[in-house]
């Protein structure tokens, strides 16, 4: 969300479910995977936590500080009802469990946003 933006406009209603893995997990699990399982059938990754899109928008605004509005486009498609894996073939194959909780993954990344992706931005 861009410093001073009076509004955010966001596809569907919200209402959809996501699951979403940090990035550090998923590469754990991906190395996990390459060196302990030997199979054919596919095995997902994922965190096991779902969250709304309302949700996330909403907190993403909280962790970026954003005071304007969230419109909230019900003309625009809400996309997938829900999205989220069964991740037990993960665990019990080669012992993956994601360790990084959404909201510690978001505060990072909008962490990691400020520090390498603003400044380079201001320097243009």
């Amino acid at each position: 969300i861009r410093r001073g933006d009076e509004e955010v406009v966001v596809w569907g209603d919200g209402s959809p479910t996501r699951e979403f893995l940090y990035a550090s997990d998923a590469a754990e699990g991906i190395v996990l995977g390459a060196e302990l399982y030997n199979g054919k059938e596919p095995v997902n990754l994922g965190s096991g936590e779902e969250i709304s899109i309302k949700d996330l928008v909403e907190t993403i605004a909280e962790l970026t500080g954003f005071r304007g509005k969230l419109t909230w486009d019900s003309s625009k498609p809400n996309g997938q009802p829900r999205r989220s894996l069964d991740t037990s073939r993960a665990t019990e194959l080669f012992g993956f469990t994601a360790q990084t909780k959404l909201a510690q993954g978001l505060r990072e990344t909008v962490e990691w946003y400020r520090n390498e992706i603003v400044p380079t931005e201001a320097g243009q």
